[in-house]
């Protein structure tokens, strides 16, 4: 088993626009080569012995050395903190195993790797990618159906509640104390998760439009559960691509002035400009299978997974940027987030190296026409699939119920769902949904004796 013990970079931005590098020492499993820390670029990866140099450059003059690891040969240790914080109950041997043959899964040659084009562009180098023409998608949004069917406020208000999270009037119970995983749907991509004592939250969207303009574009007909403002602290948030509906500017502002740079954005390769851009300070970027922590939480890593999707916000930007689902492996818990993707064979990788996922946040819903979202957007039974493929416990249904961005029934994708659980065989509860704003323990959390 492999561990690295990294002196720990802290970066702070100076007055004169350059950044302090502090050079405390922190033991931080799984780190591997693949990050940038805001307003640095990565320059060389060299070996030297058994260990792993990593050499970066400010954007401005001058070259700075960010980060030395080693690798060292024998068990994984908590920290001293982690040790004391968390109850390691039964979960923890078989949810803390750090990351089955903790290897730098950017080097496994039998994992899929991101490749570009010949113009530099991100493609899906799967089989199961084929993207229809703008012809075929112009014909079959003209020609097929639109069964959505979203009925009035008074309906949804039954069919799909908005409840109030319960953190805006009890926020001293979030992450209890000790070891444990509960997640909150707030609609859509958008989940908060709490994993042995860390706060998460995905593909934020708070907007009621998914759209550059807020006055056209897809509308929410559900609205948020709660505004940024009521938010408990959020230690990190997960980007998994550039699409409005997953990377909502308006969101990333207001999260920007409540939280500033205490909030870490982990985010695929190509979309650090654009974060620096809005004002994000404490970014890191990261390619298919590279790995970081949050300071102060160095025993929980988190892993760029791949998915099977595309980037486009702009006319010309098309897969500039890197589109990817998420593992976070905690000491006792583990997630996966899929983000937004369509059926490929990664995920039997990812099961393969990080299974058996505590909890999986898959999407269900925006599936049709199917010549046209086969490719980008898994239908109830691939998301079964990728439930089984990962060896999720349990899975939480997400991209449903928010925005009509397909032409499937908006009450649909949930049945289907359970339909394919019984064909397989499988207990129907352990993919559940969840009411907007709604809450679910999965491992409870404890007091440590």
């Amino acid at each position: 088993m492999w561990s690295s013990r990294i002196p720990v970079i802290q970066v702070s931005r100076t007055g004169d626009g350059l950044f302090g590098v502090s050079n405390k020492t922190r033991f931080c499993p799984l780190m591997s080569s693949f990050y940038k820390y805001t307003s640095y670029e990565r320059k060389n990866s060299v070996r030297s012995g058994a260990g792993r140099q990593h050499m970066a450059e400010p954007v401005g003059e001058g070259k700075t050395c960010i980060m030395e690891s080693e690798r060292e040969e024998g068990d994984v240790k908590p920290s001293e903190e982690a040790s004391t914080q968390l109850l390691m109950n039964d979960n923890m041997s078989k949810s803390s195993q750090s990351s089955q043959n903790s290897l730098d899964h950017h080097l496994d040659k039998e994992v899929t790797h991101s490749q570009r084009d010949r113009h530099g562009r991100f493609i899906n180098p799967w089989p199961t990618w084929d993207f229809p023409s703008y012809a075929t998608i112009l014909r079959l949004f003209l020609t097929e159906k639109n069964n959505s069917n979203v009925p009035s406020r008074e309906v949804l208000d039954k069919e799909l509640p908005v409840l109030e999270p319960y953190f805006v009037h009890s926020s001293e119970r979030v992450c209890g104390s000790g070891a444990g995983l509960r997640v909150t749907w707030l609609g859509h991509a958008t989940v908060l998760v709490e994993i042995d004592g860390l706060v998460v939250l995905t593909d934020p969207i708070f907007s009621q439009r998914a759209s550059p303009l807020q006055f056209m574009g897809p509308k929410r007909f559900r609205g948020p559960p709660c505004t940024v403002d009521q938010l408990p602290h959020v230690d990190a948030v997960l980007i998994s691509h550039s699409h409005y509906d997953h990377l909502d500017a308006g969101s990333v502002a207001q999260l920007n002035a409540r939280f500033g740079e205490e909030l870490r954005w982990l985010v695929p390769l190509g979309l650090l400009d654009w974060m620096q851009k809005s004002g994000c300070e404490n970014v890191i970027e990261l390619d298919w299978w590279g790995e970081n922590c949050v300071p102060g939480h160095s025993e929980i890593t988190f892993v760029c997974t791949p998915a099977q999707h595309w980037c486009k916000r702009t006319p010309v930007d098309d897969n500039r940027a890197l589109w990817s689902s998420w593992s976070i492996l905690g000491p006792c818990n583990r997630f996966f987030f899929a983000g937004d993707t369509g059926y490929c064979s990664a995920f039997q990788e990812i099961g393969k190296r990080f299974g058996p996922f505590d909890l999986a946040a898959i999407p269900i819903g925006a599936y049709l026409p199917r010549g046209i979202m086969k490719s980008q957007h898994v239908d109830p039974e691939e998301a079964v699939q990728i439930h089984r493929d990962v060896k999720a416990k349990h899975s939480l249904a997400i991209h449903w119920g928010t925005f009509a961005l397909a032409y499937e029934y908006y009450l649909e994708p949930p049945v289907r769902v359970r339909e394919a659980m019984l064909t397989h065989g499988l207990n129907p509860e352990d993919f559940f949904t969840l009411h907007h704003g709604e809450s679910r323990d999965i491992n409870s959390y404890k007091v440590a004796n």
